[in-house]
């Protein structure tokens, strides 16, 4: 006989049959078909098929235990690793597939499909495929706990600026507003002299802090206050306070400097007017046109506070007005910066009130030369009549004392004003709005601002009034400067309330 080589045999597995239901199957440890193996073996055995997850509907997050709270959206990895962990046992058998099965997005139900494998009666390995229920219960976690009670915060910012103009608060809350900064913040509180701004967190406050350092010219001290403290965990409940001081002057206030502020400032004259407050405090000489910006380190150190307040301008009438050319100015070794955007004249005013009864006219510089003609009306500071009480200002000599300082033209009625705008803004609950008439009449000039002020419009957001009645077009003096159409934003109503949640005033 002929012997056929080891590549020409054949391997054939001969067949069992099934010490349970006899069917053939192929030899295994157990002597049993996977059928038979299934009734007599679970492995799935230990592994709840029912599981519950907390979820907070108001910060869309999941409980993830002990106590840590995390976002995951639906059908996401984050989600997925959350749910395996929720089943126990699952470490004693080897995950093969896991995906989710559609449900109802509002059934509160989340099935999840898990494949696993398993050695069972002495070496077989079988496979099994479950469907595992996740039951979404609604419990409110911690943060939002502290959110709705309202009077539960560990940080405050207090901002004051102590001083009775509120421009400057207007301009803040349009601030975040715009940029919302005050997403996290659990609650406001309004005070005489500023507002308070409660967080549930040192962090959240901290950032808050750092948006207004960038904003608006001010300073601040941290301190904080123990509550309590646990001797055997070493751990401390501390309390945290942020007061914030801004600088108490406000945009077209005049101010008298001291003699050395005014001469580190390149000799700029005592007395200035306002023209911008910003990151920092923007300053004119009507005298020369000369500028200067103090940053608030250098206002704390050499402090001085407004002369007047907007209802303390007089209106005037200009009689007469002459620029005046860069030759006959008064020019000095180490003198400041002369603004290139603003012309000085001088100008010849007379009280409007006066005008016609009394033909006695006063004569000033002004740094307004480019806005003024013949014949407009200016709001400016009569300081030959007024009685005002500040130090530095009882040291000048009274020959550099002007007897008007020019602050801002004057270009309608507040109430025709009112009627031509054709915009509005949006408020902050928890902000004090128009209290009393001074606030009304205050508001009223800080639109005006954003009005004569296009850079003061970029950290604003304005929106298209809908409500507003037009006048007739006899009424427009069309001198009056307006926000165009192409700069505001469509505003969103559902249910009576703006699409950002802030109330209209």
């Amino acid at each position: 006989m002929e012997a056929l080589p080891q590549s020409a045999l054949e391997k054939v597995t001969g067949k069992i049959l099934c010490c349970e239901c006899g069917t053939p199957i192929d030899p295994n440890p157990a002597n049993l078909c996977v059928a038979c193996l299934r009734t007599q073996v679970d492995i799935t055995e230990g592994i709840p098929k029912s599981v519950t997850l907390h979820f907070c509907k108001f910060c869309e997050r999941y409980l993830n235990p002990p106590n840590q709270w995390v976002a995951a959206s639906l059908e996401s990895r984050e989600l997925m690793a959350l749910c395996l962990k929720k089943l126990k046992n699952l470490g004693k058998v080897k995950l093969i597939d896991a995906n989710f099965l559609w449900t109802e997005p509002h059934s509160k139900r989340i099935k999840i499909k898990l494949s696993i494998q398993a050695e069972v009666l002495g070496g077989a390995i079988l496979q099994q495929t479950f469907v595992v229920e996740y039951v979404v219960n609604y419990q409110m976690c911690p943060d939002c706990h502290r959110v709705e009670a309202k009077d539960h915060w560990n940080a405050l910012v207090q901002v004051r600026q102590k001083t009775q103009q509120r421009k400057t608060l207007f301009y803040v809350e349009q601030l975040l507003i715009k940029y919302g900064a005050t997403k996290d913040c659990v609650g406001i509180k309004p005070h005489h002299e500023g507002l308070d701004f409660f967080f549930s967190t040192e962090s959240n406050a901290k950032k808050l802090v750092e948006f207004f350092q960038s904003m608006i010219p001010m300073r601040y001290q941290h301190s904080k206050k123990l509550i309590s403290h646990d001797i055997h965990s070493n751990t401390y409940n501390y309390k945290y306070t942020f007061s914030v001081d801004v600088v108490p002057v406000c945009k077209d206030n005049v101010v008298c400097l001291s003699k050395q502020l005014a001469h580190s400032l390149g000799g700029i004259g005592q007395i200035c007017v306002v023209n911008k407050v910003s990151q920092n405090v923007h300053l004119m000489d009507p005298e020369s046109c000369q500028f200067a910006e103090i940053n608030a380190t250098t206002f704390f150190k050499a402090p001085f506070s407004s002369l007047c307040r907007q209802r303390d301008l007089v209106e005037y009438t200009v009689i007469n007005i002459e620029p005046i050319g860069h030759k006959e100015r008064k020019n000095f070794s180490g003198q400041g910066k002369i603004s290139q955007k603003h012309v000085l004249a001088d100008c010849w005013v007379v009280k409007t009130s006066d005008l016609g009864a009394d033909d006695n006219t006063i004569h000033c510089r002004t740094f307004l030369g480019h806005l003024l003609n013949v014949g407009d009306s200016v709001l400016g500071l009569d300081l030959a009549n007024s009685n005002v009480n500040n130090s530095e200002l009882e040291k000048l000599a009274t020959d550099k004392i002007p007897d008007v300082v020019l602050v801002k033209k004057h270009y309608a009625d507040k109430a025709l004003r009112n009627r031509k705008r054709k915009w509005k803004l949006k408020h902050m609950e928890g902000f004090p709005h128009m209290d009393t008439e001074s606030c009304n009449d205050e508001y009223a000039d800080f639109a005006a601002d954003l009005e004569e002020d296009a850079g003061m419009r970029q950290n604003v957001n304005i929106y298209k009034d809908r409500a507003k009645v037009p006048i007739d077009e006899d009424d427009d003096d069309g001198e009056c400067p307006q926000i165009t159409l192409a700069e505001m934003l469509d505003d969103l109503d559902l249910m009576g309330e703006d699409a950002t949640g802030e109330e209209e005033i």
